[in-house]
């Protein structure tokens, strides 16, 4: 029998590729498509597949918060997150989050099918390059501040990050459908979090948690 791979991903285009790489293999098929968080998870309840390939960016959740929530309601699905983000902080936590694999879109031409094989069997899968970066993050936690972000909701997390990167709470709210006082909800547990009382402090403290994300060493391709 066919392996049952179902793909959550609001690109369509992207799914189109995805659906053409996957269904040109003799053992794989695809079982559904979903767009959404809520679509996927209705999806799945009837129809429960043995690989799910799931964007971090979806449109009405996180994507981080969809990987437990799947693996809450099918333990016997295997999870490979697919997703722009190369950042090890999202590496990591959708490898706690119960995720068995991670891989980059810019990887997926040539990595997509080993990825599915090897978590089909039980395995996880990151790219040479992905577990490279996740250990150099790992080997220089100890030397840098900021470990607070820890604390974070994965949600709360993916606002942070785009606070530090400059964005305004308007352009925050659009990337990720929110309304501008939920996203004013999560920094105020934010502020609360780092033991700040403005959003000026808040802010600072994005920006240097970014700026040291982004100084830990890159890996070295081969």
């Amino acid at each position: 029998m066919k392996k049952r791979i179902f793909i959550i991903d609001d690109h369509p285009l992207l799914c189109a590729g995805l659906v053409s790489v996957i269904t040109s293999e003799p053992d794989l098929a695809i079982s559904g498509q979903a767009h959404n968080i809520a679509d996927a998870l209705l999806q799945m309840t009837v129809h429960p597949p043995d690989v799910a390939v799931v964007d971090l960016a979806l449109p009405d959740g996180s994507g981080l918060e969809l990987v437990k929530d799947l693996l809450a309601r099918h333990p016997s699905v295997a999870v490979l997150v697919l997703s722009m983000h190369d950042e090890a902080h999202y590496i990591d936590r959708a490898l706690r989050g119960g995720a068995r694999g991670y891989l980059t879109k810019s990887e997926a031409i040539h990595d997509l099918i080993p990825a599915i094989r090897t978590v089909l069997t039980g395995q996880r899968f990151l790219s040479p390059l992905l577990a490279l970066k996740l250990a150099n993050a790992a080997l220089d936690n100890g030397n840098r501040d900021g470990g607070t972000a820890e604390h974070l909701s994965d949600r709360e997390l993916e606002v942070f990050e785009l606070l530090g990167r400059g964005c305004e709470i308007s352009q925050i709210a659009t990337t990720y459908h929110l309304s501008l006082s939920t996203v004013h909800t999560y920094c105020e547990r934010m502020k609360q979090k780092f033991g700040v009382h403005t959003e000026r402090e808040l802010l600072v403290a994005a920006v240097r948690w970014n700026e040291q994300q982004r100084q830990q060493p890159e890996p070295v391709k081969r």
